[in-house]
C-alpha cells in the first residue's frame, strides 16, 4: 500500500512573492448589480486597507458575466489564502484567480 502523506506533516512549498505584497485577484461572476460591491466588502472584512473604490470592473461581450480585478495587500500566505477562502465560498463567485 502506498504511503499516503496528511496535509499537516508535508512541507509548505517555498512562495515566490515577498510579503508584504501588493497582489491582483481576478473574481468572475454572473452579472449582478451589486456583485462588485458585495466583493469589495468581502475583501475589506479581510483586509483593512483595501480599497473598494479601485476596482476594476470589465462585463464580458454578451454582458453575461463581470470580471473584477481587485488589488488586495497581502501581508502574508495565510492573509492571501483566507481572502481567496471567502470569494471562493460567495454564492455570487463563479471563479477567482
Amino acid at each position: 500500500m502506498a504511503d499516503v502523506l496528511s496535509t499537516a506533516s508535508a512541507p509548505e512549498a517555498p512562495s515566490l512573492l515577498t510579503f508584504p505584497c501588493t497582489f491582483p485577484i481576478k473574481v468572475l461572476g454572473r452579472a449582478h448589480p451589486d456583485f462588485a460591491g458585495v466583493i469589495g466588502a468581502l475583501i475589506t472584512s479581510i483586509d483593512k486597507t483595501f480599497d473598494a473604490a479601485q476596482i476594476g470592473v470589465r462585463p464580458s461581450r454578451s454582458g453575461n458575466y463581470t470580471a473584477l480585478t481587485c488589488t488586495v495587500n497581502a501581508q502574508n500566505r495565510q492573509h492571501l489564502d483566507q481572502i481567496y477562502r471567502v470569494l471562493c465560498a460567495h454564492p455570487l463567485v463563479n471563479f477567482v484567480l
